[in-house]
């Protein structure tokens, strides 16, 4: 004959089959549940989010227009060129900078290439936004312009 009581005097209850089965309490697991819930609110930060302001062209301007004196810059997968010259991202920066120092209203154009990730064109358009570039403006590729879908 086994033993049918606990070390607190409580007994178990029978199931049908005869085995007795172990009561367990879900208040440690609520308990855990909420301090993770909480743990993770205080951890979360959503003020601090930083954004980049992108000129889009307005269709009353004519085509010609926004590119006279802009800046091209092209983001490729072998590098960054800046008017088909290839640059160090701290070369464009500084000639940028330059530009943007002498004529405050120039416009900058970033022309990301296929293939190139969207980590390394916001990595660009970063480090042009800190030059003080108030016309950072985002083109598409011109071979890519019918397609809207990746092959």
């Amino acid at each position: 004959m086994g033993l049918s009581v606990f070390a607190s005097g409580l007994q178990r209850p029978a199931t049908r089959s005869g085995r007795r089965r172990t009561l367990i309490s879900l208040t440690p697991l609520i308990d855990v549940v909420f301090i993770l819930l909480v743990f993770f609110m205080l951890a979360s930060s959503f003020r601090d989010w930083r954004t980049i302001e992108l000129a889009t062209p307005a269709r009353a301007e004519s085509p010609g227009a926004p590119m006279e004196g802009a800046l091209l810059v092209e983001v490729r997968t072998d590098g960054l060129r800046l008017s088909a010259e290839p640059v160090s991202l701290e070369a464009l920066v500084d000639r940028v900078g330059r530009r943007v120092t002498g004529q405050p209203d120039v416009r900058v154009l970033v022309r990301p290439a296929h293939g190139v990730g969207l980590q390394e064109t916001v990595r660009v358009l970063d480090a042009l936004a800190a030059t003080g570039a108030a016309g950072l403006s985002l083109i598409r590729d011109p071979d890519r312009r019918g397609s809207s879908r990746a092959p």
